[in-house]
């Protein structure tokens, strides 16, 4: 059997109890608009359609992930190949022309406005799995995924989704719509969905389709390049997070190195074996780094390796400033 058949076979993730079954690792394409520094549109779309052909099916984007930009790539690359991908986009946050943050709206009219957009840009007909990105302050959940509802009525939206929010929205959301899974961060420096958030996805049926596996390249030993580059003010790549963090990283690099593993495989294996019932998304911009995170399937670890990894591995610092925590429905408890 060639490598590519063997992909080909390679198990599914089902997404919640009335979800699509998805490849056990999914793409998110953030990092194809510049949220890191400058990107190659061309080495993006190869990226994608590389992911495509070793049988990744769930491709994650954002409408406003570079106002509009990552939405007409991510279109670009699966022109031609819309039959074998499963779309999740995130919608809802508000953005100037300078690329500033100016907040959220999840109102139902907004919602209706937002998904025509992405329809267009992404040149599909329908969206798989459409979901706000943050919970709106100033609109009920009920109303936010009524309206959403109302497209899976109209079939402009198969399946809706969920981003960083807590329990009681999880709950609320899912009495007026069956939620396929929840997009939360999660890694081995971010694990407080454990405590409450996955056990009641596991008693709902919703899964979770997970980011941030490699904190932001904290635990691939990636640093910030430059003022465009967002990390540079994050608590655990500056001051003495950072410091404590190196030491860390240093360890899991050591530890990735006896097992044979690049530090992605590890980060990537550690959430498979933490999670295998839920799907992490990798932030891979180019084809190198996504053949990397592919491997990880081939390296599974063991629940001895996991218990010493984690002994080994502390990271300091919020996964985002004070101001942005506070903004997290997720993050309250």
């Amino acid at each position: 059997m060639s490598t590519h058949e063997a992909k080909k076979t390679q198990r599914t993730v089902k997404l919640g109890s009335t979800g699509p079954e998805v490849f056990p690792l999914g793409l998110g394409c953030m990092g194809m608009s510049g949220m890191y520094g400058a990107t190659d549109d061309a080495e993006s779309i190869r990226t994608i359609q590389t992911a495509i052909e070793r049988g990744v099916t769930l491709i994650d984007t954002g409408d406003f992930y570079g106002m509009g930009h990552n939405e007409m790539l991510v279109g670009r690359a699966i022109a031609g190949r819309r039959d074998r991908v499963r779309i999740s986009v995130k919608f809802g946050a508000l953005r100037g022309p300078d690329g500033n943050w100016l907040g959220n709206d999840t109102r139902p009219v907004a919602v209706k406005n937002f998904i025509a957009y992405s329809l267009k840009r992404l040149g599909v007909e329908y969206i798989d799995i459409y979901r706000p990105a943050r919970l709106d302050p100033n609109v009920p959940i009920e109303d936010t995924i009524g309206a959403i509802a109302d497209l899976v009525k109209a079939g402009y939206v198969r399946h809706i989704g969920l981003s960083e929010v807590g329990v009681e929205t999880i709950r609320r959301a899912h009495r007026v719509h069956p939620i396929v899974d929840l997009q939360i961060e999660y890694s081995l420096a971010s694990r407080g969905p454990e405590a409450e958030i996955f056990p009641v996805l596991n008693e709902l049926g919703i899964s979770a389709t997970l980011y941030g596996v490699f904190s932001r390249g904290l635990l691939t030993g990636s640093k910030p390049k430059g003022p465009g580059d967002f990390r540079a003010y994050l608590p655990r790549f500056s001051g003495a997070n950072r410091e404590k963090n190196e030491d860390a990283v240093d360890a899991l690099q050591r530890f990735a190195h006896e097992r044979r593993m690049t530090p992605g495989q590890l980060a990537v294996a550690w959430v498979l074996a933490r999670q295998p019932a839920f799907v992490p998304v990798v932030g891979a911009t180019t084809v190198a780094q996504l053949e990397d995170s592919l491997g990880a399937l081939e390296r599974p670890l063991s629940k001895e390796d996991l218990t010493a990894l984690e002994a080994l591995v502390k990271i300091s610092g919020d996964r985002y400033g004070a101001e942005q925590m506070k903004h997290l429905d997720s993050e309250r408890h």
